[in-house]
């Protein structure tokens, strides 16, 4: 099969993968992981002659200064603002350019998956409880805060610090730290860089959810793939876990808003030709570009710190009803997917230092990597993807071919189908959730408008999504999860 539109060629490469060839003025060929199915999804907005389609945004990024390789689409892709969501693009530290659109606005926006010896026989008897308490105590909605309010010098301090601020203050175990992606704390991250604004918006925030696709969710893995894996994460079918899934809040949505304006000024100043307005950038070595990157590296710690807050009231809620110890209750993994990362990889069979940003992709390091911890590091990084309220997540890996491909990189969700608001016109929050509570899924939330938005039908079949990525050899099924409990905001 192969796809050709007006704008856009699209030719398979091999199964899962499919190629648009480069021209005009592409600097490197798009590259889309997909199966047959997924891949006519997006041609159709093409042949519908919408503007906003991923495959064209695809198109833009691979022109944009110092991209490596490709420009590279996860099989969850679906149209954001200039960059695709799923889209990965690596870019040369001296020829290459950092841009707002490649990270999104929500910046370092990830999940936290936290294992539990506890199995559905445990659960039940308490489920009802348990989803209240934990509705109690998470935060969550449009504007929340939580009781953890901090002072300007404590913001400054959190925005370097990243989870480190946390457990500084009790609320992480150390081996919290341990299991997350970078330790929790990028280095680089300056205060001075992000505005009085963004920094008054985070002063009630520190431990709160936030809304949309953001969701706290009590799952049972129920199928398990790869033992080996398997066994390296702690992970066995049956077992409870609690998937955290949020961001830098307000903090990194300002970031992004104060920065577009620089950014776009810059891509003026230094003659970056522009195909869509949302892709203004500067050069990484820029000053408009180094300021960026840093207050960027806030964000990434702001959500580092927030996530892991959040860990720590949920670790209170299991102790206070289950009686858990609170080191039974451990971080399986942590992984941002909307970052910019320095990361070294082989291009060309050369080694290069790379800005690889990743816009609802997650970093999927295969095995090896001495930036994984110890024990993870003979089977590669978990990746930690999230499904639907309604349907399932999956712990997948990374592979060496993942890296060799995609930078490695990964899927991080499901990727939607539909908008927000076709979403609200198609289904109603309460029948949701009447529905899936007959099914054994407790939705906890206090605005029905946004159960609706978040509706499995608004998304693509993770299943299908993951096993493209899997077929592919990308990424590899560790293990299949469903949700018993989901808070959303």
């Amino acid at each position: 099969m192969s796809g050709e539109t007006k704008e856009i060629r699209l030719q398979q490469v091999e199964p899962y993968v499919w190629e648009i060839p480069k021209s005009g003025e592409m600097l490197v060929p798009g590259r889309i992981y997909g199966d047959e199915a997924l891949i006519e999804h997006l041609l159709d907005d093409i042949r519908a002659g919408k503007e906003w389609n991923a495959l064209k945004q695809v198109v833009n990024v691979a022109c944009l200064p110092g991209i490596q390789k490709a420009s590279l689409a996860m099989a969850d892709v679906h149209p954001g603002y200039g960059f695709p969501i799923g889209g990965v693009g690596a870019f040369d530290m001296e020829t290459g350019v950092v841009s707002v659109a490649g990270v999104g606005f929500d910046i370092n926006c990830g999940v936290r998956v936290m294992a539990t010896p506890l199995t559905l026989a445990d659960l039940e008897p308490k489920k009802e409880q348990l989803a209240e308490e934990l509705f109690r105590v998470i935060p969550a909605g449009v504007g929340s805060e939580g009781s953890l309010r901090l002072s300007d010098k404590e913001v400054d301090q959190m925005l370097v610090k990243g989870a480190r601020f946390c457990l500084e203050r009790g609320l992480a175990l150390e081996d919290d730290l341990l299991y997350m992606e970078e330790e929790g704390c990028v280095a680089g991250a300056d205060p001075n860089t992000v505005s009085r604004r963004a920094k008054e918006r985070e002063h009630g925030q520190l431990g709160t959810l936030g809304s949309g696709n953001h969701y706290l969710e009590v799952q049972r893995v129920t199928e398990v793939y790869d033992a080996e894996a398997a066994r390296a994460y702690g992970l066995r079918e049956g077992q409870i876990l609690v998937a955290i899934h949020c961001g830098s809040r307000a903090l990194g949505h300002q970031v992004g808003t104060d920065y577009l304006k620089t950014l776009e000024q810059a891509s003026r100043k230094y003659n970056i030709p522009i195909r869509d307005k949302e892709l203004v950038c500067a050069p990484i070595t820029s000053s408009e570009g180094r300021r960026y990157f840093a207050a960027h590296n806030c964000g990434v710690n702001c959500a580092f710190a927030n996530r892991q807050a959040l860990a720590h009231l949920t670790r209170q809620t299991l102790v206070k009803v289950f009686g858990l110890a609170p080191e039974q209750v451990r971080t399986l993994y942590e992984v941002g997917h909307n970052n910019a990362k320095v990361e070294w990889h082989t291009v060309d069979g050369e080694r290069k230092k790379l800005l690889v940003h990743r816009k609802g992709a997650t970093r999927a390091f295969g095995p090896g990597r001495e930036e994984l911890p110890p024990d993870y590091r003979a089977v590669g990084q978990p990746v930690l993807v999230g499904g639907t309220m309604g349907t399932a997540s999956y712990v997948l890996r990374g592979t060496e071919k993942g890296m060799a491909e995609t930078f490695g990189s990964a899927i991080h969700g499901a990727g939607r189908l539909m908008s927000r608001e076709q979403a609200k016109r198609q289904w109603r929050g309460t029948e949701l959730v009447k529905k899936l509570a007959g099914e054994g899924i407790l939705i906890k939330s206090r605005f029905m408008a946004g159960v609706a938005e978040e509706a499995p039908g608004a998304y693509k079949d993770v299943t299908e999504v993951a096993d493209v990525m899997h077929h592919a050899g990308i990424n590899l099924k560790v293990a299949m999860a469903k949700p018993l409990i989901c808070v959303k905001g």
